[in-house]
């Protein structure tokens, strides 16, 4: 693995670690957030390891799936839909009351560890 692809990996387990803390704290979207920074930078250090291309400035998960070519088991796929709708949100978000009644902890506890099973996978595929 090139040393790019290393440091986007390095990144995405300390953005991983961060929504766990911002989950802790009671920051729920926050982790929401953080989750998707995880696994757009663990798509992004596949990119760059299988294209040799520079990364575009995108958040798009399923855009990264597709220019890689890589399609993941059904039920990661459509998590990785959901939280690519969930990152907009939480990005730039209209109104806090309504994120926090829309991101419970059970929700959130729930996306996290759908992320770190699609951290995993990322992995695996490099």
């Amino acid at each position: 693995m090139g040393k790019t692809a290393e440091e986007w990996l390095k990144q995405a387990d300390y953005d991983i670690e961060t929504a766990d803390y911002m989950f802790s704290s009671g920051r729920y979207f926050y982790a929401v957030f953080m989750c998707h920074m995880a696994l757009e930078k663990a798509l992004k250090g596949l990119y760059v390891e299988r294209l040799k291309e520079t990364v575009p400035k995108k958040h798009n998960l399923v855009y990264f799936l597709n220019k890689i070519g890589i399609v993941p088991p059904e039920h990661i796929g459509r998590f990785l839909v959901r939280l690519n709708e969930a990152s907009v949100v939480t990005r730039y978000p209209e109104s806090l009351d309504k994120l926090a009644h829309q991101y419970t902890d059970v929700v959130v506890r729930e996306i996290l560890d759908s992320g770190k099973e699609a951290l995993q996978w990322i992995r695996q595929q490099f």
